[in-house]
């Protein structure tokens, strides 16, 4: 009979665990891979950006629509206090441009090595290859089923993980486990994921980036708008402003791509007309250059707007000045499908979190029954978010599970 069970060692999984656990406690971790963190070595490219800087109310607008919900558990456990964590356990951080904040090793394995050694430190017992068939309560106790094994215990947290990237054993079991005890699952699909262009007209311009672009989305009507960096690949578009926004995206949909910032269609034809005016003689091509475009991006737009690519600005006609205007402040792409589970660095949806109590990340439906990280319906955008959100999820629940083991054990 265990205190704690814990399903999934990942990084919400282990630091709810070793923040749960003291010294006479019983708590276990069951993972069904052959040895813990397996996504986790992956993050930022094996580089592991685990949060960002800043003001920590600041990660509240980049949830998505569900920010709110996780208000508790960042301001219970800031990026701040992770920073601090690790450092205190002889790891340094290092903060880089853009506010991304990673281990000054660059070592994705050594921010696990560092949850594994605290998890011992801890008394914790970690029981790999341990594939979790089912889980059922009976009275005050869950029994969990593996292949082999049965276990049981009074709590049980369940972390296993979304579906991205499948093959480090993120497969979408928790919301199964979920299900099974009544909870919603809000609908499942990938986020920060590349997006596919049809008819893509800048296959030979992979590599091209653009910085603070304006990315909006058209379902009929324009439903949303992102600035973040852009870039072009073989077959579509990625990059952070892209991947942010990908939670929105849908297949069919129009994005309209400014290729000018935040300058407006009107603004930009006015500049050609002074451009017209003062340098008639330049070549256009020359002119566009003063807006920081790539030579091959000018030239391909021109191309797309059939305008010659020899032009002089005082041939540019009216006809022309709105077309490649149009081209330059919302250059539009229809979306032919998103990147999927394999390419996607979250997963949109997981356990509705109306069901979900956001101070104690336990379940209102099943009492004993905790979530951690990515298997709730959160994700966040690129720059560390993420990570942030599962280790702070977790240990709002070690802190829930903390107290009620504590009146458990008074209680006898």
């Amino acid at each position: 009979m265990r205190d704690l069970i814990v399903i999934g060692a990942g990084p919400g999984g282990l630091f709810c665990a070793a923040n749960s656990s003291e010294k006479d406690r019983k708590v276990l971790i069951l993972e069904k891979k052959r040895s813990p963190g397996r996504k986790l070595l992956v993050s930022g490219s094996g580089r592991c950006n685990i949060t960002h800087d800043g003001d920590i109310r600041s990660f509240l607008d980049h949830y998505g629509d569900h920010g709110r919900f996780l208000r508790p558990a960042l301001l219970g456990f800031t990026n701040r206090d992770l920073v601090a964590f690790f450092e205190e356990r002889d790891l340094g951080m290092i903060r880089q441009e853009g506010g991304k904040v990673f281990p000054e090793t660059q070592r994705s394995r050594d921010v696990l090595n560092v949850l594994i050694e605290e998890c011992r430190a801890k008394n914790v017992d970690i029981e790999c290859v341990q594939t979790v068939t089912s889980i059922t309560k009976s009275g005050d106790e869950f029994e969990v089923a593996t292949g082999d094994q049965t276990y049981r215990s009074r709590l049980l947290v369940l972390a296993c993980g979304g579906r991205s990237y499948p093959a480090t054993g993120s497969t979408g079991d928790g919301y199964d486990f979920a299900k099974s005890f009544g909870h919603t699952i809000a609908e499942i699909g990938p986020a920060l994921v590349p997006v596919r262009i049809k008819d893509y007209p800048f296959s030979k311009l992979a590599g091209i980036s653009f910085p603070d672009a304006v990315v909006s989305i058209f379902r009929g009507k324009k439903v949303k708008e992102h600035h973040g960096d852009v870039l072009f690949t073989h077959e579509g578009l990625s990059g952070p402003g892209i991947l942010d926004i990908s939670r929105f995206i849908m297949a069919g949909d129009v994005l309209k791509l400014s290729f000018v910032g935040a300058k407006k269609k009107e603004d930009l034809e006015r500049w050609l007309l002074d451009r017209i005016r003062e340098d008639g003689a330049r070549n256009l091509r020359s002119i566009l250059a003063d807006l920081n475009l790539p030579a091959r991006l000018a030239s391909k737009v021109l191309e797309i707007s059939r305008i010659p690519q020899d032009l002089k600005c005082a041939h540019l006609t009216r006809d022309m000045r709105i077309a490649l205007s149009d081209q330059l402040a919302g250059f539009s792409m229809v979306v032919e499908r998103l990147g999927g589970f394999d390419s996607a660095m979250v997963t949109r949806g997981g356990v509705d979190l109306l069901e979900v109590n956001s101070k104690t990340m336990e379940s209102k439906l099943v009492e004993g029954l905790y979530f951690a990280g990515e298997v709730l319906d959160v994700d966040g955008d690129t720059g560390g978010y993420n990570l942030q959100a599962a280790f702070s999820t977790g240990i709002q629940a070690a802190k829930s599970i903390q107290k009620r083991l504590a009146d458990l054990k008074e209680a006898q």
